[in-house]
C-alpha cells in the first residue's frame, strides 16, 4: 500500500466538549416484493433470450460481472452460469469495472473475489485483462473501446444492479449501459466517458453502449434491481436493443425503494463506514447532502453541518474515495489510505475532489468531540447528532434526543432504546456502534 502518515495532533481544548447521549431508531423503508427463489428467477430471465437460443452448442460465452457489492451477485451469477451449461454453453467470467481494482487485471480479479465471485463459487473461470479492442468513435470522437477477452467471446451476458447514480439526476444512471460504456470499457472506457464531466454520463456514454451493442458481441443482459434491505426484488432478462429503456424503466423502481435519512437538517453526521461497494462515491451523496463536485449542487436536505467519516471498508481495497466530502476522519482512517486505487479512480473519473483529505484527527472520541464543538450549535449538549452504519444500511441509526424530536409521531420510526452516553475505549475508539 501507498499511505500517507498523519501525526496525533493534540487538541486538549476539545476535551470538556459535551456529546450528547444516543438513542436507537429503527427505520421502515419501502421493500417492494423480495425474490424468494433467486435461481429460479435467473433461469427463467435466461430462458427468454432469443439470441442463446440460436445459439450453436459449445460457444464461449463471457459473463460479465461489476465491482458493486450487490446483493447476492455470487448466487446470481452462479445461477447464470449454471444455465449457461445445462443448455451447452462454455461460459467464463471478465470483470467489467473499469478502473477499479487499481486498474490491474490481478486486482480486478482480486475484487471479484471480495464479492464472493471465484471460480469456485460459480463454476466458470475468470479471464481478467486491461487489455480492449476498439470499436469505432462517437461524435464526439470518443472511442469505444470494449474487453478483449468479452469481444473474442461468441456471446456476450451482462449483469448489473440497476440504480441512481451518486452525483446527478438524468434518465439513465447506473444499469446496463453504464456496465457496457465504463465497465467493459476497462480504464481506458471509464476515462473516456468521464473525463467530459456531466455531459460524458449523459451524452457520449450512452452512445459509447449503442456502439458496443452494435459491434460486439453482447447477447443478452440481466438487470438486477434492490430494496433498502439489500434484497433482490427485480431478476430481468433484457435483449441488447432494450438496454436503454430497461435501464430508465426500472431506475424508476429503484429511486422508489431507495433509504432516505428523515431528516432535513443534522448538526453532526457521524459516518461508520464509507466503500466502494456502498457507493461510487464511497458514501450516497443523496444520504450525507453532499455532492462534492463543483458545478452540480448538492440535494436539498438533508442539510449537513458537520460530517465524520470513521471507517474505510475492506472491500475497498484503501480507495477511500469520497472522503472528501467528510470535515473530519481519523488517524486509524488516513494513515491506512491506498493512495494508487484512490487516485486511479478518481483521476479516471475526473472527479478529483472526493480524493481530498479532510481534518485529520487522533481518534474517534477527538473527532466526535470536534463535529460537537464546530456544529454551529451554541448549546452543545443538545446537539442534533446522527449515527449510521453506512449510507447503504439505514434500517437502524442512532440519533440524540434532539434530533429524535423529528422522529416523534412517524409511523416509519420506532424507538428501540432510551438515550445512553456513547461508549469508547481507553484508547478512544468508538464502541457504540449500529
Amino acid at each position: 500500500m501507498l499511505s500517507p502518515t498523519f501525526p496525533e495532533i493534540p487538541l486538549p481544548h476539545l476535551a470538556d466538549t459535551p456529546i450528547p447521549p444516543m438513542l436507537r431508531v429503527r427505520l421502515t423503508h419501502a421493500k417492494g416484493g423480495p425474490i424468494a427463489d433467486i435461481p429460479g428467477a435467473v433461469d427463467e430471465a435466461l430462458g427468454k433470450s432469443s439470441r442463446f437460443a440460436d445459439l450453436h452448442s459449445g460457444a464461449s460465452v463471457a459473463v460479465a460481472v461489476g465491482s458493486r457489492g450487490i446483493a447476492h451477485i455470487p448466487e446470481v451469477v452462479a445461477a447464470a452460469v449454471r444455465h449457461l451449461k445445462q443448455h451447452g454453453f462454455a461460459p467464463f467470467i471478465v470483470p467489467a469495472m473499469g478502473s477499479h481494482g487499481g486498474a490491474t487485471a490481478g486486482g480486478q480479479a482480486g475484487v471479484l473475489a471480495h464479492l464472493g465471485v471465484t471460480e469456485q463459487t460459480v463454476g466458470a473461470p475468470i479471464r481478467a485483462t486491461m487489455d480492449t479492442v476498439e470499436y469505432g468513435a462517437t461524435l464526439h470522437g470518443i472511442t469505444c473501446r470494449f474487453d478483449k477477452n468479452a469481444a473474442e467471446a461468441d456471446a456476450v451476458l451482462c449483469i448489473n444492479r440497476v440504480k441512481s447514480h451518486t452525483s446527478f439526476d438524468r434518465p439513465i444512471e447506473s444499469g446496463l449501459t453504464k456496465l457496457i460504456a465504463v465497465g467493459l470499457g476497462k480504464q481506458v472506457g471509464a476515462q473516456n466517458v468521464h473525463r467530459l464531466g456531466p455531459r460524458g454520463y449523459i451524452e457520449v456514454l450512452p452512445e459509447l453502449a449503442r456502439i458496443a451493442i452494435d459491434n460486439s458481441p453482447i447477447a443478452y443482459g440481466i438487470a438486477l434491481v434492490e430494496n433498502a434491505d439489500k434484497q433482490l426484488v427485480v431478476i430481468e432478462g433484457v435483449e441488447p436493443d432494450s438496454f436503454a429503456t430497461a435501464d430508465e424503466r426500472l431506475l424508476k423502481v429503484a429511486k422508489s425503494l431507495i433509504a432516505r435519512l428523515p431528516f432535513d437538517q443534522i448538526d453532526g453526521l457521524i459516518v461508520e463506514w464509507i466503500g466502494k461497494e456502498i457507493s461510487g462515491a464511497g458514501m450516497d451523496p443523496a444520504v450525507v447532502g453532499r455532492v462534492g463536485i463543483r458545478g452540480v449542487p448538492n440535494p436539498k436536505k438533508p442539510f449537513v453541518h458537520k460530517l465524520l467519516v470513521l471507517g474505510v471498508t475492506e472491500d475497498s481495497y484503501g480507495n477511500a474515495v469520497g472522503l472528501g466530502n467528510a470535515d473530519y476522519t481519523t488517524r486509524k482512517v488516513a494513515n491506512n489510505i491506498d493512495l494508487l486505487p484512490m487516485y486511479m479512480n478518481s483521476i479516471t473519473a475526473a472527479g478529483t475532489e472526493a480524493t481530498r483529505i479532510p481534518a485529520v484527527l487522533a481518534d474517534d472520541l477527538t473527532a466526535i468531540r470536534a463535529v460537537v464543538a464546530t456544529c454551529w450549535r451554541g448549546d452543545m449538549e443538545n446537539a442534533r447528532l446522527c449515527q449510521i452504519r453506512s449510507t447503504l444500511y439505514l434500517n437502524e441509526i442512532l440519533v440524540s434526543p434532539a434530533l429524535y424530536a423529528d422522529l416523534e409521531g412517524r409511523p416509519d420510526a420506532e424507538r428501540l432504546s432510551d438515550p445512553e452516553s456513547l461508549e469508547f475505549s481507553d484508547d478512544g475508539e468508538l464502541l457504540t456502534r449500529v
